[in-house]
């Protein structure tokens, strides 16, 4: 049986004690660390940038995946690559040429991932799916922390389960939003690898039995 991945997201942590949460993270048992980079653009909020990237980058050996919500992608890649990042993935919805920025983070030994938002269908992603490393689904509107599961949005992780099976791919399916004890086993069964869980995991009281109960539930 396939390991879940369980990654935490730093944007529902403290940023003041933002080292001290990768700690307790990795204290947990959890896989990947998730930093969710904001540009006030392509979605409301703001977060940090590729020089927290970096500086958090020596307290914690958890691989770094880099989630860009901006509406520019292409101009954040090398920058997040030099910072450590394990990982990056942008928006489908917010890059014009997919292909290249998909050839540009691989090109600095990076493994690359595309995301899409609520209301993209997976056909819009289908060519894609031999190139990429990560297809992240958005189980929420992107932008705000401690959403609830857009149940629709689980389809679509079956549908990339189903074509990945078909294709003989191996691309990790990650959720995004809306990630709990509740949710966990709805996600998984449909084909998810990745649980991306953020206000759940630093609300829970007891960290490393709720990661716990994420990775056993089926």
């Amino acid at each position: 049986m396939k390991k879940t991945i369980i990654a935490p997201s730093l944007l529902s942590g403290d940023f003041s004690f933002a080292a001290e949460a990768l700690r307790e993270m990795e204290a947990a048992g959890a896989d990947w660390v998730h930093l969710d980079i904001m540009d006030g653009n392509f979605v409301p909020d703001i977060t940090f940038g590729s020089k927290m990237t970096a500086d958090l980058r020596p307290h914690s050996k958890l691989p770094f995946d880099v989630h860009l919500m901006t509406a520019d992608p292409g101009r954040h890649i090398d920058s997040f690559a030099k910072a450590g990042a394990d990982y990056i993935t942008f928006h489908l919805e917010a890059a014009l040429h997919s292909h290249r920025l998909v050839m540009q983070i691989k090109a600095r030994g990076v493994g690359a991932g595309i995301s899409i938002v609520p209301s993209t269908p997976v056909s819009m992603l289908e060519p894609m799916l031999s190139c990429i490393d990560i297809v992240l689904v958005m189980t929420v509107n992107p932008g705000f922390g401690g959403q609830e599961l857009i149940e629709m949005c689980v389809d679509k992780i079956k549908q990339l389960d189903e074509l990945r099976a078909a294709r003989g791919l191996n691309f990790k399916i990650s959720a995004d939003g809306g990630v709990n004890s509740s949710t966990a086993a709805l996600i998984k069964n449909a084909g998810a690898d990745v649980l991306i869980t953020g206000s759940s995991f630093f609300n829970a009281k007891d960290r490393a039995e709720f990661v716990r109960t994420l990775r056993v539930q089926e």
